[in-house]
């Protein structure tokens, strides 16, 4: 998530991102990095192994993935090619399925 987090980051002050890209404008910027800072956050979070920081981990990854969908509505992340919208399509699975996977292993944080 950390790793996921940082590259989020670095496409949104870039645009682009292993072929892929957002949109230009500040508002994408900072929204696109904002995304990416709470990815990666909810990582470090993870790795403190409290139960309150993998409740928030878990939130934060809801806020990722609503601030994705907001990004696709308002055109910011543009799915004009299959390969742009495979890539959000994956990449918000992969969020969601580390939200589940958090929450499955609940039992293991203190």
């Amino acid at each position: 998530m950390i790793i996921f987090g940082a590259a989020e980051v670095a496409t949104g002050f870039s645009h682009r991102f292993l072929g892929l890209h957002i949109a230009q404008g500040e508002v994408s910027t900072y929204l696109g990095a904002g995304v990416g800072v709470l990815y990666a956050a909810a990582g470090l979070l993870v790795l403190t192994m409290r139960r309150r920081a993998a409740l928030l981990a878990i939130a934060f990854l809801i806020v990722v993935v609503a601030g994705r969908i907001l990004m696709v509505t308002t055109g910011f992340y543009p799915i004009n090619t299959l390969q742009q919208a495979a890539a959000i399509a994956i990449g918000t699975a992969i969020v969601v399925a580390f939200a589940f996977f958090i929450g499955s292993k609940m039992s293991v944080f203190r």
